[in-house]
């Protein structure tokens, strides 16, 4: 019969119970008293860094140290326990040590990471990723010193044993050492923050980034929905961060309307009179007249002969007018930005004048609005220099016609 079974039971169990009882009472001071205080305490603090450790549970956790020890050392008094049995319970208990430990520290790194966030000029380099690499790690330290300790071997045996599952290891975690080297590229390069405008086609996401982990980058879409993307494929993916643009304090406007090709003509005497009352074009035409008339007295050119002079047209009097309307707007940057109104090729959609300029604002709405008035006016301008918007036939530019080809076909009958 094994020795351990011939101990007092009433005596002993009687013991474990003291024990037991005074380290749950010993939990309840710790826990509702000295927890509890310096829970009331962080509250009455003007400091931020000190709520994160309350957040993370760190003191909670710390907590269960207190019966842990306390069973640890009152084991040796109890009575008639045999040094086998004290070793063994003091195994378990140093186990749970360790893992209390353990999670005491992973809530410590947790708080470390709310109180980085904290600090405005480290908010868009987050170490969120970094943190969980520590916490990986921490959990395979503590795992091999649990497992050692409760079969009462060194920690070295099982950690000389790892390079011969390296391989099994590498395949396991693949997936997180891929994730490991994408965020230290990413940090490194400066490639992503949170609250960065984000766009990626190929994997659906357009909106902001509200989360920088380990393995994954959460995206908050423009419709609320969230897109998850492995942190990997923003080393092996192309995308696109509009981040430049909201640093530069400008946000760009391009955009092209099309003119009928067969309303652009020289302007009339009547027309350029007229537009030069206009202040936007009044020094534009002022120079060009003066331009023109210097290259028209030139000799060896006819004034009788229209082909070899110069002359205003209305496109290019309406090009001259858009950029002085830009620049007189006053949410238009005129400095230090591009701004101009070019011609594109024409097709068969007529002739592309395409407006390239910077807005001094970058709300999405507000840019949306800007964006909209200089178009409305544009297209309400557009007839005063004789122009026509092209646009294709729709089902109601037929109509008339469809009509006419009935009456005609009535009266022949």
């Amino acid at each position: 019969m094994p020795e351990w079974l011939k101990i007092d039971l009433v005596g002993t169990w009687f013991s474990l119970l003291y024990l037991l009882l005074l380290s749950a009472v010993i939990y309840a001071l710790v826990r509702w008293g000295f927890v509890a205080f310096i829970r009331r305490l962080v509250r009455r603090s003007e400091a931020t860094w000190d709520d994160a450790l309350v957040e993370s549970h760190l003191f909670g956790r710390l907590a269960y140290l207190a019966p842990l020890l306390v069973v640890y050392f009152g084991i040796s008094w109890v009575p008639e326990v045999t040094d086998e049995v004290n070793a063994a319970v003091r195994r378990i208990l140093s186990a749970g040590l360790v893992v209390i430990l353990a999670l005491s520290f992973s809530s410590f790194l947790t708080s470390v990471n709310a109180i980085y966030s904290l600090t405005a000029e480290f908010r868009h380099r987050p170490i969120k990723g970094y943190i969980q690499v520590a916490k990986l790690i921490l959990v395979l330290i503590s795992g091999v010193i649990v497992v050692a300790t409760l079969m009462d071997k060194s920690p070295w045996v099982f950690v000389s044993g790892i390079g011969a599952v390296a391989a099994v290891l590498m395949l396991v975690f693949r997936d997180t050492i891929l994730a490991l080297v994408a965020s230290i590229q990413i940090a490194s390069n400066d490639m992503l923050h949170i609250g960065d405008w984000i766009e990626m086609p190929q994997a659906g996401a357009d909106g902001d980034v509200i989360d920088v982990a380990l393995h994954t980058v959460r995206i908050q879409n423009w419709d609320k929905t969230i897109s998850t993307i492995p942190t990997h494929l923003f080393i092996s993916e192309s995308f696109k961060n509009w981040r430049g643009m909201s640093l530069s304090g400008g946000r760009r406007l391009k955009r092209a309307f099309f003119l009928d090709v067969s309303t652009v003509r020289f302007l009339t005497k009547a027309e350029i009179q007229r537009f030069g009352q206009w202040s936007l074009l009044k020094d534009y035409m002022v120079q060009k007249e003066d331009e023109l008339a210097t290259y028209n007295t030139e000799s060896g050119r006819e004034s009788s002969v229209s082909a070899d002079l110069r002359r205003l047209t209305n496109v290019g009097t309406l090009r001259a007018y858009v950029e002085a309307y830009l620049r007189a707007h006053p949410c238009i940057h005129t400095t230090g930005y591009t701004l101009m109104v070019r011609q594109l090729p024409p097709g068969p959609t007529g002739l592309p004048v395409e407006i390239y300029c910077f807005s001094n604002d970058q709300d999405w709405t507000r840019y949306e609005s800007i964006q909209a008035d200089i178009f409305d006016h544009i297209f309400a301008i557009v007839p005063e220099f004789g122009l026509r918007i092209y646009q294709q036939p729709a089902g109601a530019d037929f109509g008339p016609l469809g009509e006419l080809a009935s009456r005609t076909h009535a009266e022949s009958s």
